[in-house]
């Protein structure tokens, strides 16, 4: 699209929980959308960062707005936050800081399941929470993915970027088992993967006591040379696991010459599908990457294309990705 599908609304106001104070929530960027089809209409969860704080990345409050869609394009919002610090069990991984980049599932019974990054600015921590819906606007925290995990070894670990693989279920993208277990790919200095029986609970897949394998390192010289991490929900086919990510072209040498530096462009890596930690395969060149104005102006002004949300909607698929960490755009491609 020419145009991006959410940008910030100044109008908007929240009445902070831990502040007490009314904030302009969605302010200043509104970015990095998870996405799902419930009803009929495209849901999608963005991530909005208020106009407090440092002017710097990752110095404001940010909290997931709500928005839906009868065309997937013209979207509708929610005056108020779905999910946002809060005094909570949360509060000390969330705040000051707060809670970004979504990605969703649903869940076999029919509810939904969110990853995203729990972040806590005066304590330096970052990690995945998850959360889970029956109706996408009330949402309860169910704490860090990993939290007791080898006997909470990874209880105070540094992760985001996670996103649980799924199966089509008609035009529905459901989280699946596979070999008794469901899967989520993670990590932003490569991709890792971790298991659970429930979707809640997560245990990640080690090299050693203490050191997650990595499936995707980063490659010298091309456009994941820094920061692959893994974009929305993979897609379990017959030919196996096909799953978006995302990657930062890395500034200097070691980085893609083709490719502008410190860009987020989006690649693609397929998975056996009896064995979600064997790669089968992995693009060379970026298959989506910034290139119109939106898309390189704005508070990432080296340009990003963050894809985070996957959706099958009339007949096509449609991609949600995060703008210069600014916008929300779409993209579509055709059902093969």
């Amino acid at each position: 699209m020419a145009a991006p599908v959410l940008a910030p609304e100044l109008s908007s106001v929240f009445h902070d929980p831990i502040s007490g104070m009314v904030v302009h929530w969605e302010a200043l960027h509104t970015f990095n959308p998870a996405a799902v089809v419930r009803a009929g209409r495209v849901y999608v969860l963005y991530r909005a960062e208020d106009d407090s704080g440092s002017a710097m990345i990752g110095g404001h409050t940010s909290r997931l707005g709500l928005a839906s869609s009868s065309d997937g394009i013209h979207f509708t919002r929610e005056p108020q936050p779905v999910l946002f610090p809060a005094k909570d069990a949360q509060e000390s991984r969330e705040s000051p800081g707060g809670v970004e980049d979504p990605r969703i599932v649903e869940a076999p019974d029919g509810g939904y399941v969110l990853t995203y990054t729990q972040w806590s600015r005066t304590r330096g921590v970052y990690s995945v929470g998850i959360a889970t819906s029956p109706n996408l606007h009330t949402w309860t925290k169910q704490g860090p993915a990993f939290l007791g995990a080898y006997n909470g070894r990874y209880d105070e670990y540094k992760y985001k970027s996670a996103a649980i693989v799924t199966e089509r279920q008609g035009d529905r993208l459901v989280a699946v088992k596979i070999n008794g277990q469901y899967w989520m790919y993670w990590g932003d200095l490569g991709i890792r993967l971790a298991s659970s029986p429930d979707l809640i609970h997560w245990t990640p897949l080690e090299d050693a006591p203490g050191r997650p394998r990595i499936l995707l390192a980063p490659r010298s010289g091309m456009p994941d040379s820094d920061f692959p991490e893994a974009g929305p929900p993979p897609l379990l086919t017959k030919q196996g696991i096909v799953m978006l990510y995302n990657a930062k072209n890395k500034d200097g040498a070691g980085g893609d010459p083709k490719l502008k530096p410190s860009t987020y462009a989006v690649e693609v890596a397929n998975f056996a599908a009896d064995d979600p930690s064997r790669v089968t395969a992995r693009t060379v060149l970026p298959v989506f990457k910034p290139e119109l104005p939106f898309e390189q102006t704005g508070q990432y002004a080296a340009g990003t294309t963050f894809s985070e949300g996957l959706v099958l909607f009339q007949g096509k698929w449609w991609m949600y990705y995060g703008c210069a960490d600014s916008f929300v755009g779409v993209a579509t491609a055709p059902v093969r």
